[in-house]
This record gives structure tokens, C-alpha cells and sequence, in this order.
């Protein structure tokens, strides 16, 4: 590649096509946007339909492009097999990438490095055909790409037979703290193919990008980049909420479903840290049964409470128990809301969450302790950082038959929100939140290495 100044570089981003996924390679984008570097964004017909983008605060080096995954009217719900799906996906996306970076090739702007998510494995194997640099850009934290690592090469042998499970870098884990697919990979075995199969061509990578920043995960950082050298490059939070280093950047600006705002208003008239913000993501679904005790957990914590519940979920809470939340004159349910606008709110004492890896980021980043109710994938680690290692949450216990009771969530609310512990988990979360904004930070550990993520552009 011939050499070319360094304000012309062009990066093509290519995320997994959910917006758990997009959002923080969209957030790593306007991070690159500052350095001089000009980012087309590529997802799918389907996302281009669906999405909700919040284009005034989108620099002006910042595109988007589109190309189809074979479901254009559906997406992933159009089929329903996530085997299927992504078998699919790879043949009629690898061919529509090529002829876009044909297209880009022939332009002012070719593209000198192509960023994925190792969820597409492929997209390395095609960017490697034009001779353009690959980097895989993994949106979840080390500790669960380093285990997931462990596992593909054969490092730790599943099904686990013993405890506690020990690995360099690592706290010692039980089986209980494990990704979903190393706990029981017989359970979910087409996602436990995909999250392995990221491995399949990784030495393949010229550069490995991981959405953390080093003091949150130095151990583990360290251990792993002996085997397979990373750059953490996060957290990909909005600026506006940690160094203010990137200009209108206040938000997640791609979102999947309509934003109501009105619920801010409502926490503006509590009490500084008397509120509860509950929230378990866009993919967790509760029974019915465990829907009734979280409702009877916040009503019987005392505690001011907004709780985020999609219309999709609805169905497994009763008209009744809604009712009598709103009516107590203590909890507010809504369909969703911009989350950081929430965290950030003087009201907010607690965060009630399926401790996903980026409301886990989000809610280090603004200094909001904890309750976790980990579901599955890489939340049940998450979650034992959070309580052990970060020391900003408690994790809720199950019983016998899977469910966290009423008389549980109550109990970690009212720790979290009223005792010592809890005063522990706000001054540990305030240290997480002030080292977060350091690494983004002029000069800090994901800034710099931001910075050599570019300079490799510059030297090809």
C-alpha cells in the first residue's frame, strides 16, 4: 500500500449486526474521528430499516454503508437458527463486502484496514484477500475473550471436572461464574460454535482491539497478551460522560428502539441516590415467575424505582402487579429509555441489571453500584467482577429451582443502597469511574493505544 497522509486513512467497520455490538465500535469511531481518520460504519439492509440514528452528532468522517446478510426484511428473527442464519449470512455477505471495498478501492478514500467483530470470523478472510489490514475488535471484556481463548486451544478442558478453576491472569472461578457456553455448552451449541469459532483464523489478525481499559483488567491483560497480544482500546463509552474529548458526543447514537425521555422528569423530582434504575437488556427474558418476585423485591425495598421493561417482555408481567408498582407512588415502568442519560442521574443509587458488558461499562463509568442477575454468555463473569474483583455490586443467589426471590433482591437492594457495604461499593465505584475517564484521556493507557492502532495504519 502506497503511503499516504495520515489524515486520509480509512477504516471499514463491520459489527456483528445487533446493537449491543454496534454501539461500541460506533463509539470506537468517533474516538478515531479525533485522530484524523475517516470511518465507514457497514451493517445490514435489515439494521438500515430498524435503527434509529442520531446522525446530527455523527462526525463528518463518519459514514455508513450497507450490504445484505440475505434477510433484508428480518434479520436474525426473519429465520430464527442462529446456525443458519450466520452459514447464510457469510455467503451473501462475504460476496456484497467484496464489491464494497471494490467500490471504496477505486475511490479518493481506499480502505487501508478493515475492523470486525470475530463473531463474522469471515470478514478477516476477505479483507485479507484485498491485502488489507484485519483488525478484531471484540466488544466484550478480556476476561471472558481470554477464557473463551483458553477453551478453543484446548488450555481448559470442558466439561470442567474440577474447582476451582484456575487460570493465570484470572480469579479463581467456580463453575457458577463461567460464560453460559463453558458452563453448559451442550445448551446453547450453535452460539458456543460462534463465540469458539472467533478463535478459528484470530493469529490471522494483525491487530487485536478489546472494548476494556488496562487498570480495570490488568491481570488479566498482562496473561493474555502473552499468547495473543490486545490493545484495549475502551471503555467505548460517549465521551460526554467521561473526558468530553470528542465533540456532541453524548450518546449511544444507533438505537433499535424508540427512546422515551419523559422518565427523566420523574427522576429529577427524587431524592440524590433514593432511586433504583432496573434494567436487563434487550435480550433477557424472564419467566413469569421471576418477573413477580423482581416486582415484589423492589416494592418491598422502600426504594424509588424506574424499571425498564419492552413491550415484547410485557406479557410475563401481570396488568395488575404493573398497577399496583405505578400506584404505590414508589416505581415507574417504561419501555425503554436512554440509559447513560438514567446512570447519570443524581437521583440513580443502584443499577438492578442482567450485568450485560456494556451497561456493566456504562455503569462503571458513571460510578453506580450494582445488583447483578447474570442470565447467560459472558454475564456471569462480568457479574463475579463486579461483586469480587471491582468490589461495586452484589450478585443475587438462586434457589433451588433458578429463581432469585423477593426476599433476596430486597435484602442486596437495600445493602447496595442503605449499609457500610454500600457506602464501600459507591467509593470503589467512584475510583473505577475516575480511572475510566483516565484512559481515555489525553495520553492515558486507551488513548495511546488508540494512537498505535492508528500509527500501524500510517506505517503500512
Amino acid at each position: 500500500m502506497e503511503e499516504r497522509k495520515y489524515s486520509n486513512m480509512h477504516v471499514l467497520m463491520i459489527p456483528y449486526p445487533s446493537q449491543g455490538h454496534i454501539n461500541p465500535m460506533l463509539q470506537f469511531s468517533k474516538r478515531l474521528s479525533t485522530k484524523g481518520v475517516k470511518v465507514t460504519m457497514v451493517t445490514t439492509i435489515f439494521i438500515s430499516k430498524t435503527m434509529h440514528l442520531q446522525s446530527s452528532s455523527l462526525p463528518s468522517s463518519l459514514q455508513f454503508d450497507f450490504i445484505s446478510d440475505g434477510y433484508d426484511e428480518g434479520g436474525f428473527t426473519q429465520v430464527g437458527n442462529i446456525s443458519t442464519y450466520l452459514s447464510h449470512m457469510q455467503a451473501i455477505g462475504s460476496k456484497n463486502l467484496k464489491e464494497l471495498i471494490q467500490k471504496h478501492n477505486v475511490s479518493d478514500h481506499p480502505i487501508d484496514c478493515v475492523v470486525y467483530d470475530p463473531f463474522l470470523q469471515w470478514v478477516l478472510d476477505v479483507a485479507k484477500e484485498f491485502n488489507i489490514i484485519g483488525a478484531a475488535f471484540f466488544t466484550q471484556m478480556c476476561a471472558v475473550n481470554y477464557m473463551y481463548y483458553y477453551v478453543y486451544h484446548g488450555l481448559l478442558k470442558l466439561p470442567i471436572s474440577s474447582m476451582p478453576i484456575s487460570i493465570p491472569g484470572l480469579p479463581l472461578l467456580e463453575l457458577k461464574d463461567t460464560p453460559s457456553f463453558v458452563y453448559d455448552p451442550g445448551f446453547y451449541p450453535a452460539y458456543y460454535e460462534m463465540v469458539m469459532n472467533q478463535y478459528s483464523n484470530i493469529h490471522k489478525a494483525d491487530i487485536i482491539l478489546v472494548n476494556s481499559f488496562y487498570k480495570l483488567e490488568d491481570q488479566v491483560v498482562d496473561s493474555m497478551s502473552k499468547l495473543c497480544p490486545i490493545l484495549t482500546i475502551g471503555p467505548t463509552v460517549p465521551s460526554f460522560y467521561l473526558d468530553k474529548g470528542v465533540p456532541n458526543d453524548k450518546d449511544n447514537d444507533l438505537n433499535l428502539f424508540q427512546l422515551d425521555s419523559s422518565p427523566i422528569n420523574w427522576l429529577n423530582s427524587k431524592p440524590e441516590g433514593s432511586a433504583i434504575y432496573v434494567s436487563f437488556g434487550s435480550m433477557v427474558c424472564f419467566s413469569i415467575e421471576q418477573m413477580k418476585e423482581i416486582a415484589l423485591g423492589l416494592l418491598g425495598s422502600g426504594s424509588n424505582f424506574l424499571w425498564v421493561i419492552p413491550n415484547m417482555e410485557k406479557k410475563n408481567i401481570s396488568k395488575e402487579l404493573v398497577e399496583e408498582m405505578s400506584s404505590s407512588g414508589k416505581g415507574l415502568v417504561v419501555n425503554w429509555i436512554p440509559q447513560l442519560e438514567v446512570l447519570s442521574n443524581k437521583a440513580i443509587g443502584c443499577f438492578l441489571t442482567h450485568s450485560g458488558w456494556n451497561s456493566t461499562l456504562e455503569a462503571l463509568c458513571l460510578g453506580v453500584p450494582m445488583v447483578a442477575i447474570p442470565q447467560w454468555t459472558d454475564q456471569p463473569l462480568n457479574a463475579k467482577y463486579v461483586e469480587d474483583v471491582w468490589k461495586v455490586g452484589m450478585r443475587v443467589k438462586v434457589n433451588e429451582n433458578g429463581i432469585v426471590t423477593k426476599e433476596e433482591i430486597e435484602s442486596c437492594i437495600m445493602k447496595v443502597m442503605e449499609n457500610d457495604i454500600g457506602r464501600e461499593m459507591k467509593i470503589n465505584a467512584k475510583k473505577w469511574r475516575e480511572l475510566a475517564i483516565e484512559a481515555v484521556s489525553h495520553s492515558g493507557t486507551s488513548d495511546n493505544n488508540i494512537n498505535e492502532f492508528v500509527n500501524k495504519l500510517k506505517r503500512s
